[in-house]
């Protein structure tokens, strides 16, 4: 190595120690600079409010919740954010929430924050809250959320902030909606309702129907006959149709995937109890195209529902809870 070399190396060395400690030098001044220009406190202000980002934007998981009421879920909800300029008596706003309910075929879901902290699944008497949440689902069974929807759910939110004097805080509604059509296209392809049909040799009564239903194990859960599995989720429906005081020709029995209790014999289990309710009916089981169901091609239906499963998992839609109950509804 000539002395060149070594002499542009050693000044490229020096350089950078140069740099390295002018930095230093730089960072310690602000570092003092921003202690003498903020409070004295027994920690860090900086991280007191540090919290983890959360979209979009409900309250902090940090802070203490009044009960038990469930927050919006960005998963599949947006939201449009109410700063109230002065606490609102829970009656006076009571009265009003009571009236939000939905927009368009998408359900609202109402939650006002508490003064002092904590939320509420509403507003109650006799407490005082400083702001309102409008969240409502992206995508249903009835398609994404539309223009017309969002733009509904912004009248709403504007009624309220015109009336208790707050501020609107909302997405961009382009955003909205391209969030919406993404969760509808994704959530389609794991949409599935798996069927058997009781065609009956004679016509019955709905009530001689639901007296056999309850002999197989069938309860009146969530507005519907019901086969439940051991933690009280439903398996699978049971519904008829018929005109009212008139018989009906035939029982439906369907498995509604992403609102059932996962398991790998799902569609088995319904079968044996279709075939139990269908000797008790004298009726023959079909499947849900119309067609003579063969029993040997159950285990192929259990196992593309028992993917269906995976992929909702995989998704964030675990079936049977109450986010896959928001979109599969």
């Amino acid at each position: 190595m000539s002395d060149l070399q070594i002499l542009l190396i050693s000044i490229g060395v020096a350089l950078i120690v140069v740099v390295l400690l002018y930095n230093t030098w730089q960072d310690w001044r602000a570092r003092r600079s921003m202690r003498q220009s903020l409070p004295e406190a027994g920690h860090d202000v900086l991280m007191r409010d540090a919290e983890p980002r959360r979209e979009p934007g409900l309250w902090p998981t940090g802070r203490p919740a009044a009960d038990d009421s469930p927050e919006a879920d960005p998963a599949c909800e947006a939201v449009i954010d109410i700063a109230l300029a002065h606490p609102v008596a829970g009656e006076s706003l009571a009265e009003v929430l009571r009236a939000i309910g939905r927009v368009g075929k998408k359900p609202v879901r109402v939650f006002a924050e508490r003064e002092g902290g904590g939320h509420r699944g509403g507003a109650l008497p006799g407490e005082s809250y400083v702001s309102l949440q409008l969240a409502v689902v992206l995508a249903n069974r009835s398609g994404p959320l539309t223009a017309i929807e969002w733009s509904n759910l912004w009248t709403l939110a504007q009624n309220l902030a015109e009336r208790f004097e707050g501020l609107i805080e909302a997405p961009d509604q382009d955003t909205v909606l391209r969030q919406a059509a993404d969760l509808d296209a994704r959530c389609a392809a794991m949409d599935a309702q798996v069927g058997l049909i009781l065609q009956l040799a004679q016509p019955r009564a709905v009530a001689a129907i639901a007296q056999s239903a309850a002999e197989v194990g069938f309860v009146q859960a969530r507005g519907q006959w019901a086969w439940m599995a051991e933690n009280g989720l439903p398996r699978f429906a049971l519904q008829v149709e018929a005109p009212e005081g008139e018989a009906a020709h035939r029982v439906d029995l369907v498995l509604d995937v992403p609102n059932s209790l996962p398991d790998d014999q799902a569609f088995s289990r319904m079968v044996t109890v279709g075939r139990d309710l269908a000797a008790r009916l004298d009726a023959h089981v079909l499947d849900d195209q119309g067609r003579t169901f063969q029993d040997d091609s159950a285990p192929a239906i259990d196992r593309q529902i028992s993917a269906l499963y995976d992929q909702l998992d995989q998704a964030g839609f675990l079936a049977g809870t109450d986010r896959a109950a928001r979109v599969f509804s």
